[in-house]
């Protein structure tokens, strides 16, 4: 799938440290057969230092979405969110809190820090794939994001 607006593959940043739920993203955007870019950084510090373009990420793309974990090493999500809505230059970005919590403080201080969406993963697999085509979908073919 490509962004209507401008008829390129979308970039998406995923920042997940579990393995597991790495492979199940990476199986349902190919399941799916998702044409956006996929990229996964595994830790708080490592989420930052992409999205700023730092050390080894200087030539990467900006994405155009996050999927964020909020229970990461190094620097959790909360940290990270807080940290991307904070930056002038990074806040336009849509975060998506993607994490298995589904504690009512988790969600009321992910909107606090002004993610874009909450979405608790299914630990079943075709519920997740359902749940990251439901991401894409809103995302690349309802949303029109900001040009990066």
């Amino acid at each position: 799938m490509t962004d209507a607006h401008t008829s390129r593959p979308i970039e998406v940043l995923l920042v997940e440290d579990d393995p597991g739920d790495v492979l199940m993203t990476q199986e349902a955007f190919k399941d799916y057969k998702i044409a956006n870019k996929l990229s996964v950084v595994t830790n708080g510090e490592d989420a930052l230092a992409y999205l700023r373009k730092q050390g080894r990420f200087a030539d990467v793309r900006s994405p155009d979405l996050v999927l964020l974990d909020l229970n990461l090493p190094r620097r959790d999500g909360r940290e990270v969110l807080r940290d991307v809505k904070g930056d002038p230059d990074l806040r336009r970005i849509p975060v998506v809190v993607l994490t298995t919590s589904d504690a009512e403080e988790d969600v009321f201080a992910s909107y606090d820090l002004h993610a874009n969406a909450y979405v608790r993963k299914p630990v079943d697999f075709d519920q997740f794939v359902a749940a990251v085509r439901a991401i894409d979908d809103f995302f690349i073919e309802v949303v029109r994001l900001p040009a990066t």
